[in-house]
């Protein structure tokens, strides 16, 4: 964990430094690219010593795999590699290290590494081996058309902005951010001459890395006082199960997930400062004409705090890694999407039984949660008053769901998780298949989804 904070730290310093002294102004993009891999390889061997070995061999297999496989399974081939190997290490976690969490734990520059190598196989693929009108207009956008050179590809992958924490974020974005086309793409989307200004201006990421160090901060702050003196591992304690009502304990639930969220919202925030902090991140302008640097954004903890449905709550956590499961697994899954996206995750994250519980109890969730609201919303839609009450039931209910989903993967293992669900009366399992036994369901197809993308990348085109 110190190593972790020194070289996140280390990192952000740097990225002022990279802004500032290696802009595209004052060097070519080989030489942005080289500082950027030499430094993410430096701080991945001092953070993890020998083990950052496997982040090298896995990258180098796979630049073989996407230079020498044929165009139809680059994807495929990739794939197949990257989760392999990353599951093999996993495997090595669990049964060499009994469940213990490594000193030097490279595993989550391993699982960032391989969403980057598999995100670029994927729209390689669709660049050079699919037709326009096969893809969707956000894989149109993002499709590559030709094989990155080596130190291209290293960049992307090793660059020490994300190496060490991420996120993953799409390979043309990031060749437009070393190139110094990045601001420029996003600033010509708005009409700068309506708004009286003579010239492009020149956003600042001053700013929103002091807002995003401030959380940061705070967050810190939370994990030392909170998370250690609510561990998880009390609510499947015998006095307190045998003390504590059943009401008391879904309360206690809430309490313990709430403090073990600020780590994570300190490692996620304090990355995407170190991006914005390189000058990476723009992501336009909003309707009030203000500059935003949320482009890597892997979290919105407002949005996350408030939310109202299991799918608003989700599309709010670990944001980057939900875009990366829906551009290589939902949107090109032939059928069960949600649920072969969910088996998907749970994979990436590791082979602990835990993890399995959270994501398969998530996709039974997922589905009654979304009967629920496409039979029922519209009902409480025809006054303030009922829409208010409709909002606070689904927001108390979404919360607990969502701590009754995720406490076995902060438990790991099979026995404490058997005992939390026995202790809770698997109430949300049962009531969830209660839903999908009594309420229709009306499931969105594959066709209609790709007729739908179809029809916008036509109006797209069209304009």
């Amino acid at each position: 964990q110190i190593n972790f904070v020194a070289c996140q730290l280390f990192a952000l310093l740097a990225a002022f430094w990279f802004r500032i002294y290696l802009s595209p102004s004052h060097a070519s993009s080989a030489v942005r690219h080289a500082f950027a891999t030499l430094f993410g390889i430096y701080f991945a061997v001092f953070c993890f010593g020998w083990y950052s070995i496997h982040l090298f061999v896995l990258v180098m297999m796979n630049y073989g795999i996407m230079n020498m496989a044929s165009v139809p399974n680059i994807h495929r081939y990739s794939f197949v590699v990257a989760m392999g190997y990353l599951t093999l290490c996993h495997i090595s976690r669990i049964y060499i290290f009994h469940y213990g969490i490594l000193t030097t734990d490279f595993s989550g520059p391993l699982m960032i590494i391989t969403q980057k190598i598999t995100t670029l196989a994927c729209q390689l693929h669709d660049g050079i081996g699919r037709q326009a009108e096969e893809l969707t207009a956000e894989q149109n956008r993002l499709a590559v058309k030709s094989r990155p050179s080596l130190l291209e590809y290293l960049s992307y992958l090793l660059n020490f902005m994300s190496i060490i924490a991420g996120p993953c974020s799409n390979y043309k974005d990031y060749i437009a951010f070393i190139e110094g086309r990045h601001v420029h793409m996003k600033l010509l989307e708005v009409n700068w001459k309506q708004k009286g200004y003579d010239r492009l201006p020149d956003p600042s990421p001053t700013g929103a890395v002091m807002y995003k160090l401030c959380i940061t901060l705070v967050s810190l702050i939370l994990f030392l006082t909170l998370t250690k003196n609510f561990p998880m591992a009390y609510i499947i304690d015998n006095e307190f199960l045998d003390k504590t009502p059943f009401l008391s304990r879904l309360g206690y639930l809430y309490v313990v997930t709430q403090a073990a969220k600020p780590k994570y919202y300190f490692a996620w925030t304090l990355a995407d400062a170190v991006n914005n902090a390189a000058g990476y991140g723009f992501s336009g302008v909003d309707e009030r004409g203000t500059f935003r640097w949320d482009l890597l954004s892997n979290l919105n903890i407002w949005n996350i705090e408030t939310a109202t449905s299991f799918k608003m709550y989700i599309e709010n956590w670990n944001i980057q890694t939900a875009a990366w499961l829906k551009r290589v697994c939902y949107d090109r899954a032939p059928w069960y999407p949600t649920a072969l996206t969910f088996i998907l995750s749970a994979l990436w994250h590791g082979i602990y039984p835990g993890y399995y519980f959270t994501f398969l109890t998530g996709i039974l969730i997922t589905l009654a949660a979304r009967a629920i609201r496409n039979n029922c919303r519209h009902y409480f839609l025809s006054s303030v008053p009922l829409k208010i009450a409709y909002d606070v039931v689904t927001w108390a209910v979404t919360q607990l769901a969502v701590c009754y989903t995720v406490a076995p993967f902060v438990m790991l293992a099979v026995e404490p998780t058997i005992k939390f669900y026995k202790s809770v009366y698997f109430h949300m399992h049962i009531l969830s298949i209660l839903v999908l036994l009594l309420l229709p369901i009306r499931p969105q197809t594959h066709s209609v989804r790709r007729a739908q993308n179809q029809a916008m990348l036509n109006s797209i085109k069209s304009k």
